[in-house]
């Protein structure tokens, strides 16, 4: 096991130079591209975001707000892999757009260095309705100084995508999925499900006499990789309905992270050792950047967890798939990590008032209707979230299994970690994860790196 090291705690705690330390390396060569300067045109608002499969959702919008206000809003769409550090460059070069569409993993970070504008100081922003939100997402975009610096514009959970024709095979009937639960003593049903939909070289399946789980045919499950910090779509609907666990000491802003607990790490060990049992392709399996979406479509595995946002690619797959909800924990729930995406305003922009007139139409139902018109996304608001379940659903697939957890007493969420030196707690505990799932090392191996984590805030508490 490596332990990370001081160096990295070191750069961790002068987070008011991050920017500037950013400006070398990829960042650095990214200026370059951004030559163009972001102009002071009233009439004019520049907007990033990176999924290509929305863009045509807010070319519409743009259009609409145009026709309203006489704004126009240029939308630039830079692939998630480079976004990010294009992003960054936009700021030290002071090239960045107006408006960008922002994720939680990087929003504290955007905060602390004071890069983001707070929208409840905008007099555009007392138009926004914030109980037409779902619940919990407008709190998601305050900062821990209570203001807000993010309208929410969508949200997404997890569900387990499915074979049909696999399931039948296996003798198992959909109704059996949608009464699964699981337990750290013998997996519960949903282990009996997988040993049931595993085969192997021989035919032999998972719970018959004979079977080797050396040498796998067909798995019941696999993963793309370790799941970094969050485990969203690997491990954390297990970790989030072992018991009482969640990332931090708190909700939103915490500031000691829970990877050394016995709950967790024993959830990790029991998930992780479905590979030792035959039933989860081990790593290395699959050829890097196969997606679960392609080892489904292969006929590798016969289920995995997937977010919403993947909807419309297992839609248009071949085999016939299904949708159901996470197995229900010990703590009596079925739960999914939800994550909503928000707008924020680059607090240097040079059309502040064009910036935030966009963001606050943004946040209206005229705007998230014509959003889930198109069937990319759930909305944020509430009853445009219905909208989005109906032309979801004219593929033929099930939204219920995404939507099940918001309903009260029918299951439940939970959020990304929400806290300041984000970046460096995925840095630190991603490889540790990662020894757990590659090398099958103990999760009580995090405890080091847990420590190392928490030594972040204590540095920093005793330094500010």
């Amino acid at each position: 096991m490596t332990t990370p090291s001081l160096p990295i705690l070191r750069s961790a705690l002068s987070r008011r130079s991050l920017l500037c330390g950013l400006a070398s390396g990829a960042a650095a060569m990214t200026l370059a591209a951004c030559s163009g300067s972001r102009g002071s045109d009233p009439n004019t608002v520049e907007y990033w975001l990176w999924d290509s499969a929305q863009l045509p959702a807010y070319q519409a919008c743009a259009e609409a707000f145009k026709a309203k206000t006489g704004i126009t809003v240029n939308i630039t769409q830079i692939g998630w892999d480079d976004y990010w550090t294009k992003l960054t460059a936009g700021f030290i070069a002071d090239t960045a757009p107006d408006v960008f569409t922002d994720h939680i993993a990087k929003f504290a970070q955007f905060v602390d260095l004071d890069i983001l504008l707070p929208l409840d100081e905008q007099p555009a922003w007392s138009g926004v309705d914030t109980q037409a939100f779902q619940d919990g997402l407008i709190d998601l975009w305050k900062g821990d100084d209570g203001h807000q610096y993010g309208c929410p514009k969508d949200w997404d959970t997890e569900a387990v995508f499915y074979n049909k024709a696999m399931l039948a095979d296996a003798g198992l009937s959909e109704k059996d999925l949608e009464g699964w639960s699981w337990n750290l003593t013998d997996g519960g049903s949903f282990e009996k499900i997988l040993a049931r939909l595993t085969i192997d070289k021989n035919g032999v399946r998972g719970d018959e006499p004979g079977f080797d789980p050396k040498n796998v045919a067909v798995y019941a499950t696999g993963i793309a990789d370790e799941g970094s910090s969050d485990g969203q779509t690997q491990w954390s609907p297990f970790t989030g309905s072992v018991g009482d666990w969640h990332y931090t000491d708190k909700e939103t802003w915490g500031t000691r992270y829970r990877y050394d607990e016995k709950q967790f790490q024993d959830t990790l060990d029991w998930y992780f050792g479905l590979i030792d049992k035959g039933y989860m392709a081990p790593a290395g399996t699959f050829a890097k950047g196969n997606g679960t979406d392609v080892q489904l479509a292969s006929g590798s595995i016969a289920l995995c967890v997937a977010g919403a946002w993947m909807f419309n690619t297992y839609a248009k797959m071949e085999i016939d798939v299904g949708i159901v909800a996470h197995p229900v924990g010990p703590n009596g729930k079925s739960v999914s990590l939800m994550n909503g995406l928000g707008d924020s305003i680059v607090k240097n922009s040079k059309n502040i008032e064009g910036a935030s007139k966009w963001v606050a139409f943004l946040g209206t139902q005229e705007a998230q209707d014509i959003v889930a018109s198109y069937g990319i996304v759930f909305p944020a608001i509430t009853a445009s979230t219905e909208k989005a379940v109906e032309v979801f659903e004219k593929t033929g697939l099930p939204t219920k299994p995404f939507t099940s957890y918001l309903e009260e007493d029918n299951g439940g969420t939970f959020y990304f970690p929400l806290t300041y030196f984000g970046a460096d707690v995925n840095a630190i505990i991603k490889p540790g994860v990662a020894d757990v799932y590659v090398n099958r090392v103990p999760a009580s191996t995090l405890n080091e790196y847990n420590e190392q984590v928490n030594l972040l805030f204590k540095t920093s508490k005793e330094k500010g």
